[in-house]
């Protein structure tokens, strides 16, 4: 067991704390304070974001990555994958959304019904759609966007002009220009994202959004941040009283006890190794790296999914733009076979050099040059999160195990076909010049899945890793209203708890998931459950 030298007057008690400041922890945070009779404190590992230009000017996102906002976690070697690439993980107040590049997607109805379908009652499009429209107020037309909501949803203005010639050689190539977030699934079409950003470029993360304009002026919340959490407090009778954090001073454990519940918003990676560190999780593997079992839970860092995405680069012959919101302007979604009702190729479009994985392994790049980026949207591949010790410190081992299903090697070999088929249509004549990578050599099937293998990256969206289920569901930690099965008064409110990645960028749709979860908390309160 580890000591616990803390004395009774080193903690603090609230109703409720919230483990992670992040997409949906300060979701779940602010909606609760709206209670003045209860206490909220909102535990955040890294700085906070108020007043920081570099987390919030959107702008600047790229400059993000591998910095020191970043936990920059590596990955397991892959065997069929690239084994250099990180897993940017926000390590700021806001957490991934203070972090992204803020592309805005209402989840697909079939996304959120094949949940319910699996077990996730109450998850169904009809039922969460109203959730999407209480968090935004949105400048796309339609009566079932909100107007009032606190996080501000715009539609990127037509200013980049190869931009704008790619959507014309989209539709050239029989796929047509489309808005998103209309409330149908688009299958097939390409155009201009919607952002979670102010008309000023000020991102709109679920921290500017929903804490900014709250903090220091509810009595009932406080927001803590810079302190880091070592474990979750599990009491004899299998009941989650509070956390354990590093002090400040880099000694000392603190504890912050929780009178009701304590909800851990840690993200995909974090969240299943604070769950572990805690004794919840696969026994096996907590015995192995010295953990105290509580609860054998072994769906704890299972099922890891991702989205992850190939490159294809051209020199630009004009000049590219020299200012953008966020530089990834346009989306085109493809379906790869008859029949589906949901896409399973996306591919973001870049106004911008993309070379991070592609310059070590020689191709040519260019500093006036645009990309393609195609991404398997329903990758069958599957991973796991697992403790690489039982010190906190330590950084996890992630496996995503990339193309371990040939489905996915299929999709994104598609898809670069497709993009060179969209480039080599007339509207982009005056755009496309030579082609960096992979390069127009690179034409077969062994040729083109080495490219994708050694320089694929990720889209960055980890997900499903405690994931949420039926109550008999044994591979699911999560019941469908994110309470952890065998422990009381713990949930989970993150992108780890989807069932299954959705199709889409999921930004808003963890922000939603938070929203959720802050229902079902003062729905279980009010019922005495």
């Amino acid at each position: 067991m580890e000591d616990n030298t803390e004395t009774a007057d080193e903690f603090d008690e609230f109703d409720y704390v919230v483990v992670g400041g992040g997409t949906a922890g300060n979701v779940v945070a602010a909606r609760l304070s709206e209670d003045p009779s209860v206490t909220v404190c909102l535990l955040e590992a890294g700085p906070s974001d108020v007043g920081d230009d570099n987390v919030l000017r959107l702008d600047r996102w790229m400059g993000l990555l591998e910095s020191g906002y970043d936990w920059d976690y590596p990955v397991e070697p892959q065997e069929h994958g690239n084994s250099f690439m990180r897993h940017a993980r926000a390590r700021v107040l806001g957490g991934c959304s203070s972090h992204n590049s803020c592309i805005a997607f209402w989840a697909p109805a079939e996304d959120l019904d094949a949940w319910a379908a699996a077990g996730c009652t109450g998850w169904s499009a009809a039922e969460v759609f109203p959730l999407y429209r209480r968090l935004e107020t949105n400048d796309a037309p339609g009566d079932h966007h909100g107007r009032s909501g606190p996080v501000q949803i715009r539609t990127i203005r037509p200013d980049d002009p190869c931009g704008s010639a790619l959507l014309e050689a989209c539709a050239q190539a029989s796929i047509p220009t489309v808005s998103f977030n209309t409330g149908t699934t688009v299958v097939r079409g390409a155009g201009w994202f919607q952002i979670n950003s102010d008309p000023d470029n000020i991102r709109q993360s679920s921290s500017v959004a929903y804490l900014h304009p709250i903090m220091g002026r509810r009595p009932n919340l406080e927001v803590r941040t810079g302190l880091r959490a070592k474990r979750l407090v599990i009491d004899g009778n299998r009941r989650c009283t509070g956390v354990e954090y590093l002090d400040p001073d880099l000694v000392h454990t603190r504890t912050v006890r929780a009178r009701r519940e304590t909800v851990v918003s840690c993200g995909s990676i974090d969240t299943p190794k604070l769950l572990m560190l805690s004794g919840i999780g696969p026994v096996g593997h907590l015995r192995e790296v010295g953990v105290d079992v509580v609860l054998d839970a072994p769906g704890v860092g299972e099922n890891l999914q991702d989205h992850p995405e190939g490159v294809i680069m051209w020199n630009a012959l004009q000049p590219m733009v020299t200012r953008s919101n966020q530089w990834w302007e346009i989306g085109i979604f493809a379906a790869t076979e008859p029949g589906l009702d949901r896409p399973d190729l996306m591919f973001h479009y870049g106004s911008t050099p993309f070379d991070m994985n592609t310059y070590r392994w020689s191709y040519p790049t260019s500093e006036n040059a645009f990309c393609l980026t195609p991404n398997v949207t329903r990758s069958r591949s599957r991973g796991t999160v697992r403790l690489r010790t039982r010190d906190f410190r330590d950084k996890p081992r992630v496996d995503p195990r990339y193309f371990t299903d040939e489905h996915d090697v299929r999709v994104m070999t598609y898809g670069l076909r497709l993009a060179r088929e969209i480039a080599a249509q007339a509207a982009l004549s005056g755009w496309a010049g030579a082609e960096l990578a992979p390069g127009p050599d690179v034409r077969t099937d062994d040729e083109l899945l080495d490219y994708i293998t050694k320089t694929h990256n990720t889209v960055y969206h980890p997900s499903a890793t405690v994931k949420m289920g039926a109550d008999d569901d044994a591979t699911a930690p999560l019941d469908p209203r994110l309470r952890v099965k065998g422990i009381r008064g713990l949930r989970v409110a993150d992108g780890s708890a989807m069932p299954d990645l959705i199709t889409v960028n999921p930004c808003i749709t963890t922000m939603m998931i938070g929203e959720k979860c802050a229902d079902m908390i003062k729905e279980d309160a009010a019922a005495g459950r």
